[in-house]
């Protein structure tokens, strides 16, 4: 292969490499600690043991039902649900 063919073989495969789509997304907002409505609590992915050692014991603990298997530990101020180990949601009581 010539030194010209090469160089083009190497252009074109380089730029279909560097050629990637953009995938925009809405924000998920997933209560982070400081939240918007003024009531601190775990954001979403955090482990139960960080949410006990940051927020304390909650006042009830409700077992895993469902598969995957989802619990709740309940709050004063909101419930917190977790699958497996990781928060996948903090919901403030009305």
């Amino acid at each position: 292969m010539s030194r010209l063919g090469l160089t083009l073989v190497l252009l074109i495969a380089g730029a279909f490499h560097a050629h990637a789509d953009t995938l925009l997304m809405d924000a998920v907002s997933a209560a982070p600690p400081n939240s918007t409505d003024g009531i601190p609590r775990p954001g979403t992915g955090t482990s139960m043991s960080a949410v006990q050692a940051q927020f304390g014991e909650p006042d009830s603990r409700h077992d895993a039902v469902g598969t995957p298997p989802i619990s709740r530990w309940v709050y004063p101020a909101y419930t917190v649900y977790f699958e497996h180990d990781r928060v996948i949601a903090s919901v403030v009581h009305r």
